[in-house]
């Protein structure tokens, strides 16, 4: 019986590196994998579908479940997470010295439905009390002019949500003083080319970071694994297939992590990130699947929803193909 050939595209990760070489083959499927920046797989595949299965960013996934006819499905493989109080940055002249100082404030963000603001917006609102109608944003690309929303938005009113000008970019007005703050997923380059101009909200971020984790539980999801709903519902096994896959690449990653005889990065003291990690987080720290992270994604749907992006609140059911609650056992 002949296999199933099926596109794929995903940014280099280490937890995805064996289905891209292909040393783990899911089972009946070969993967023509195609590694590519986030940014360009998200376009590609939201404005044109050009894959059968990729990496896509939660926010935009979860804003084509209520469109007619959704044209994605997504399995609980996670291969972006990220605590996001490290991207939060400030001009220098916006006088914010405080969290609270961020009302009524002009932020930054490259798209109003991108993943990580949704996480920062949500998570300032849970831990701070800052409404995310308190403020004005401002959209854009960060380092390049002309960046629009992938997707067409239906905010309610009280969402102030402007589009910057045609020649201006983000990092730039960060810079000058156009814009306050910055919710971002990548540091604009004025924060390392200008300290002086451009800082973060938390410069201690890791301390706040892992106390957020104590707290609340969560380790943020950024992106799933989405498959073309159509070539899904013509061959529904794979989901599964792909699941199986996906759990087998990130055990080798974890397992290769641990390895010290020769580190598998360029970190000097990977071993002790890594152990510190487990202490932090637990042993597998990075879960796949829908129990251990129903709290995240229910969370995540829960921003969605009040911060104007989804119609109502979605359900997990909803969002994930219903083979890959559970499996067999022996």
């Amino acid at each position: 019986m002949s296999r199933l050939n099926l596109s794929f595209a995903c940014w280099g990760y280490d937890r995805t590196a064996a289905l891209a070489d292909g040393s783990v083959r899911p089972d009946g499927i070969d993967l023509n994998a195609q590694t590519l920046e986030v940014e360009e797989i998200f376009f590609r595949m939201l404005r044109n579908r050009e894959f059968d299965i990729a990496e896509m960013s939660l926010s935009s996934y979860c804003v084509t479940l209520g469109r007619e006819n959704p044209p994605f499905i997504a399995i609980p493989v996670f291969p972006s997470r990220f605590f996001r109080h490290s991207c939060i940055f400030l001009s220098a002249k916006s006088g914010v010295r405080s969290v609270q100082d961020l009302v009524g404030k002009r932020i930054g963000v490259p798209e109003y439905q991108m993943t990580a603001p949704v996480w920062i917006r949500g998570m300032l609102n849970d831990e701070y009390g800052i409404d995310p109608t308190s403020v004005t944003y401002l959209t854009g690309g960060e380092e390049q002019p002309g960046r629009d929303e992938k997707l067409k938005l239906d905010l309610p009113a009280k969402f102030r949500v402007e589009p910057i000008g045609p020649g201006q970019t983000l990092s730039r007005m960060l810079a000058d003083g156009e814009i306050d703050a910055l919710y971002t997923a990548r540091a604009p380059s004025t924060f390392y080319s200008e300290p002086d101009r451009v800082t973060r909200l938390f410069p201690n971020f890791v301390e706040v970071e892992k106390a957020y984790y104590a707290k609340s539980g969560i380790f943020p999801i950024m992106h799933v694994v989405a498959l073309r709903r159509d070539v899904y519902e013509a061959h529904r096994w794979i989901a599964q297939a792909l699941f199986k896959a996906f759990c087998t690449a990130q055990v080798r990653a974890y397992d290769e992590l641990m390895v010290s005889a020769s580190l598998k990065t360029m970190l000097p003291w990977q071993i002790a990130a890594v152990e510190e990690t487990i202490a932090t987080l637990g042993h597998e720290w990075w879960p796949y699947g829908i129990e251990r992270n129903r709290q995240v994604i229910e969370t995540f749907a829960r921003y969605h929803h009040e911060q104007g992006l989804s119609h109502r609140r979605l359900t997990i059911e909803e969002m994930f193909a219903p083979e890959t609650f559970s499996s067999f056992k022996i």
